[in-house]
């Protein structure tokens, strides 16, 4: 089963976000309190868990929200999904998948210290269809692929 392992804010854009456990997904906007929010196209970023334990693996001292993401999630390859994807969160909230990856325009800390990132590769991004609360153990599920 496909969960939530962190919930991650930043107040200012190109930064590590914070593991703030819980938030509200406004939607049509994102993350409430997030520095990314808005109405665009990417307005929650997704990254899983097993992505952050590979660059572990290659060394560095990372946890989630280090990659800019505001949800990590456990149990799904998110790199996989189509765009269009609907995936439900938590217990109300819905959002659709509108890009995989990014490109990274300047390199940030990550990449300086390992020579790599996965976020332009593995990350996802998502606009909000539904909005609700979600929290660190919410499951995710695929609604439509």
């Amino acid at each position: 089963m496909a969960e939530l392992v962190a919930v991650c804010t930043s107040d200012k854009k190109g930064m590590r976000k914070k593991n703030v456990g819980e938030g509200f997904l406004v939607k049509e906007h994102g993350l409430e309190g997030d520095a990314h929010a808005g109405p665009w196209h990417r307005q929650v970023s997704l990254l899983a868990l097993e992505s952050i334990e590979r660059m572990r693996q290659a060394g560095l001292d990372v946890k989630p929200g280090d990659f800019a993401e505001n949800l990590t999630t456990s149990g799904i390859e998110l790199h996989t999904l189509p765009i269009g994807t609907q995936l439900k969160i938590g217990e109300e909230a819905l959002g659709e998948v509108t890009q995989i990856g990014k490109e990274c325009h300047t390199r940030c800390a990550i990449y300086y210290q390992a020579g790599d990132c996965v976020m332009p590769r593995e990350g996802i991004f998502i606009r909000v269809l539904n909005g609700g609360r979600v929290k660190v153990g919410d499951s995710i599920e695929v609604i439509q692929a």
